[in-house]
Parts: C-alpha cells; sequence; structure tokens
C-alpha cells in the first residue's frame, strides 16, 4: 500500500508526459496517430510485467523516428512496414535468449551521466517554444538540425516572436505549483504528499484558460495549443483504426529484413542505455537483468506490430519522469498504460482541454533535475579521464543524436582508459579464509571500467549472512565505475543481510545517494 500510494500519483505523471509524447512521434514518423499510443499502451500493460526493471517505461521512441519514417516509404506501406516491426521483435528475443543484454554493462558512467544531461539540455530546448506559446506541434525532431530547415534556437527565437501571453501564463503558474509542491513540508504532509503536481496544474491550467474565455478571449489558448487527441467514440472505432500487418512482403525481398535488423539493434541499444541510466537514478540503486529486458522490449514490439503500433524502446524521458515523479516499482509504468487505453476509449474531451504549455513545464523540470549544475561539477572534480567523456557526450548527443553522442564518448572514455593502464590486466581473486561464512576477495594493482560486469556478477551471487572482505590495498588503479559499483554494493548489501568489509577501497559520490 505504501508503494502504491506513491507509484500511482507517478503513473499519473508518465502518462501526462507520454500521452503528447506518444500522438507526436507518430506524427514525425509519418504514421497513423494511433499507432503511438498503441505502442504506450503495450509498453505500459506488457513490456513493465516482463521487465525486470522497477523504473523504466517503454513506449514509441525519439530516436527511432527517422528509422520508421523512412521503413515505411521504402516498404510501401504501413501495414508493410508492421511486419519488420515483429520480427524486429523476434531478433530481440534471440538476443535475449543468447544474453546479449551484458553489453549494456560496458558504458562507463561518464558517457550514461552524460547521455542523461544531454537528454535535459534537450528537454529544456525543446520545450521552451511550447512553454511560450509560439509552435503549434508538440513534438518536433529532437535533433538540434530539424527536418524543417530550423535548428533548436531559430524554433526558440520563433517562438519568441509568436509568444501567447494565455500560454504564456499558464505555462508559468504550472511552473510556479511544480516549484512549490517540491517544497520540503508538502513532502512531509501525508496527504499533499498523495496528491501529484502535474495533476494540480493540469486542472489549474484548465481553469485558468475557461476564465481566459469568459474574461480575456484574446489571451484564450487556441486548440492548436492544447493537447490533440484522434476522435475515437467507440471500441469499434479502436478496431476499425487499428493497422494490422502485410505478411506478403515476406516473399518480396530482403528490404524487409534489413529494415527488421536495423530496428531491432537500435531499439536494443536505446533500451539497454535508459535502463542503465534509470538504474544509476534509482534511489535503491536496483539493477535491471539486461537480458530479461531484451526479452521483455522483444515481446513488446510483437505485440505492438501485431496491433499496428510503432516499435518501441525503454525511453529515458518518460523514465526520469517517473522516478522523479516518486515512482517506486513497475506499477506506476502500469498504470500509465492503463490511463493511456482509458485516454483512447473515454477521456477525448477532458484531455482535449490541456494547454501544451502546462505539460511543457513537467518535462522543464524534468529536464533540469537531470542536467543539474551540480552534476557538472561533480564531474569536473573527478578529473579530465570522468570530465571530458562526460562532456563530449553532452555536446554530441544535443547536436546529433543519442546513438552518436554516447558511440563518441565512448571513445573518448576508452582512449583514457587505454592510456591509463593498456600494458595492465585485471584479477579478482577469492583467496581461502578460516572463518566461516567468510569470502576473501582481492583486486589486482589495475582495475578498469572494463572489469565492472564481471565485479557486479559476482558481488551479485553473495549469498545473504555471508561476510565479504573487499581489500583494494594492492591496487595502484581503481576506475570510478568500479567504485561506483561497489559503492552502489555497500547501499544494497545492509538489504541483502551481507557484512562488508571495505580495505583500501577510497569511498566516492554516487548519484541519487
Amino acid at each position: 500500500m505504501h508503494n502504491l500510494a506513491k507509484d500511482l500519483p507517478a503513473g499519473l505523471v508518465v502518462f501526462l508526459v507520454a500521452l503528447p509524447l506518444c500522438l507526436g512521434i507518430s506524427l514525425a514518423s509519418g504514421a497513423p496517430l494511433l499507432a503511438g499510443l498503441v505502442a504506450g499502451i503495450v509498453g505500459g500493460l506488457v513490456v513493465s510485467m516482463l521487465s525486470g526493471s522497477q523504473l523504466s517505461v517503454s513506449g514509441p521512441a525519439a530516436g527511432l523516428t527517422t528509422i520508421v519514417l523512412a521503413g515505411i516509404q521504402q516498404m510501401g506501406s504501413y501495414e508493410a512496414f508492421l511486419v519488420a516491426v515483429v520480427m524486429a521483435g523476434v531478433i530481440q528475443l534471440a538476443l535475449g535468449a543468447l544474453k546479449a543484454g551484458v553489453i549494456g554493462m560496458y558504458f562507463p558512467t561518464s558517457v550514461i551521466r552524460g547521455m542523461l544531461a544531454a537528454i535535459g539540455v534537450i528537454l529544456i530546448l525543446k520545450q521552451i517554444p511550447h512553454f511560450l506559446g509560439g509552435d503549434e506541434d508538440f513534438f518536433e525532431d529532437l535533433n538540434f538540425f530539424q527536418s524543417d530547415g530550423m535548428n533548436t534556437f531559430s524554433s526558440i527565437g520563433r517562438a519568441v516572436g509568436e509568444l501567447q501571453p494565455g500560454a504564456l501564463l499558464i505555462g508559468i503558474a504550472s511552473l510556479a505549483i511544480l516549484l512549490f509542491w517540491e517544497r520540503p513540508f508538502i513532502k512531509r504532509n501525508k496527504i499533499l504528499n498523495l496528491v501529484p503536481g502535474a495533476l494540480i496544474i493540469v486542472a489549474v491550467a484548465i481553469g485558468i484558460n475557461a476564465l481566459f474565455a469568459t474574461m480575456r478571449p484574446e489571451w484564450r489558448v487556441q486548440s492548436t495549443h492544447l493537447v490533440t487527441l484522434p476522435n475515437i467514440s467507440s471500441l469499434a472505432d479502436v478496431l476499425g483504426a487499428l493497422r494490422f500487418p502485410d505478411w506478403s512482403v515476406l516473399m518480396a525481398g530482403s528490404k524487409v529484413y534489413l529494415l527488421a535488423g536495423t530496428i531491432a539493434v537500435v531499439a536494443s541499444l536505446e533500451s539497454l542505455l535508459s535502463v542503465e541510466a534509470v538504474d544509476k537514478l534509482d534511489p535503491h540503486k536496483r539493477r535491471t537483468p539486461t537480458n530479461r529486458e531484451l526479452i521483455a522490449q522483444g515481446s513488446g514490439n510483437i505485440i505492438s506490430g501485431l496491433l499496428g503500433g510503432l516499435p518501441l524502446t525503454a525511453v529515458i524521458v518518460r523514465s526520469s519522469a517517473n522516478i522523479h515523479a516518486g515512482g517506486q516499482t513497475r506499477i506506476s509504468a502500469f498504470f500509465h498504460g492503463i490511463l493511456l487505453l482509458l485516454a483512447v476509449l473515454f477521456l477525448e474531451d477532458v484531455l482535449n482541454l490541456i494547454p501544451k504549455s502546462a505539460l511543457a513545464a513537467v518535462l522543464l523540470m524534468v529536464g533540469f533535475k537531470l542536467t543539474k549544475p551540480g552534476l557538472y561539477r561533480t564531474q569536473w572534480k573527478l578529473g579530465w579521464p570522468q570530465f571530458l567523456p562526460f562532456i563530449v557526450t553532452v555536446v554530441v548527443v544535443v547536436l546529433t543524436d543519442l546513438l552518436k553522442g554516447v558511440g563518441v564518448g565512448l571513445a573518448v572514455a576508452v582512449f583514457f582508459i587505454l592510456k591509463g593502464n593498456y600494458e595492465s590486466a585485471f584479477f579478482f581473486h577469492r583467496e581461502p579464509t578460516r572463518e566461516q561464512n567468510t569470502i576473501y576477495l582481492r583486486l589486482s594493482e589495475h582495475v578498469t571500467f572494463l572489469n565492472k560486469a564481471s565485479i557486479v556478477q559476482v558481488l551479485d551471487q553473495f549469498a545473504p549472512g555471508s561476510h565479504v572482505i573487499l581489500d583494494g590495498t594492492d591496487s595502484a588503479v581503481i576506475d570510478y565505475d568500479v567504485l561506483e559499483a561497489i559503492a552502489n554494493f555497500t547501499h544494497t548489501a545492509k538489504e541483502r543481510n551481507i557484512n562488508l568489509e571495505l580495505r583500501g577501497i577510497p569511498q566516492v559520490e554516487v548519484l541519487g545517494h
């Protein structure tokens, strides 16, 4: 019950964030409007239950829009494209069965933090036009250079010139309410703490806009700046609007197989990166089983494709909103899926009254929490081997896209690792001890982030009641990623009834502690 009190409000916040993004990604992908909602519903109701992640939220991803748009054109119809989505899901199932999910653990902390910070910067920059009421399209290309010839800063400049006073006032009021709802006395109040700030701002935003309609009609937020759900009045309309795969394309050549492979690889990488980032933000430092995540994502893509939905991934924007709204378990993601389904069937009239500037305020808050100035100071204090991969990842993700930015950041991180210990090997020794239930482990001279996966796997195997001695006195260098993994284990060891003793291993600041 304690978790439900936090999960249900968090699920509502995620729903309010996910709804316009599902619709917008459909538009940006050149797919039917309902396709994004189908993917969001499947991500909430199916993937959340199959995944081992407690806090990640899955749905249609902005990073796949260009692949989807090109894929539909290449296949000749949306129904033919759906075959590739289903096949991509089958490939992900195979990758999970082959235990390919371990690749997610080989991305350094500096790069994952850079990715999170970059997503925060992008959210802030991209939501400013909607906050000002100067952009009619809630979702646009997340790339810096947009497909319409504009870029992020020129879009902001255009929004300033087309500023809508009513939308701006609603945005400011919404942001003020969110900031007020972060105050400690709200958090301490058992009743107020159960009410999500996003629900308050939606009600207030609708009320203010209704007030404008009667007192200042020229300030009323127009329909182009409101949430726009497709007109579906019954279950029969939903069934009639669904699209289904055209299996005849399987005999038409190799195009569908190549497209399916592309979707599977990109969607898997985005999901693995997202759950790794979510694990770092998780206050309880729980770890997501990555092979199970691939199987969950594959199952979701099979079902989404069969029902006419877009390909889906674990999505960091929605997941971050879930964490910052206080989500504790997978119930919050599941509840957001229920709300998406109800929205399609019954809530069209109410939701179409919500001003986009109010939702932009929610995303501005999420963006700021992801890219706080303190994060940059922390990375700077850790030195160039941690700061440079971090800031390079931030810049490249903002200017290009997530996968390119992570790839470049990873290359910079690998350069520093190889430069520091290219002649060193890693050994993780388990040495005998006379004490009962005591395990003595000694780190070797150089330990890098490349060893993180094996260390985490060893630490996860210890049984409750064990006495673990982890000795780093012989180590000249222990990479920050390994220190962070040990610090996370220190945090969870108490919950697992493991007596952990550290020798010669420095303590580090861990994000979220």
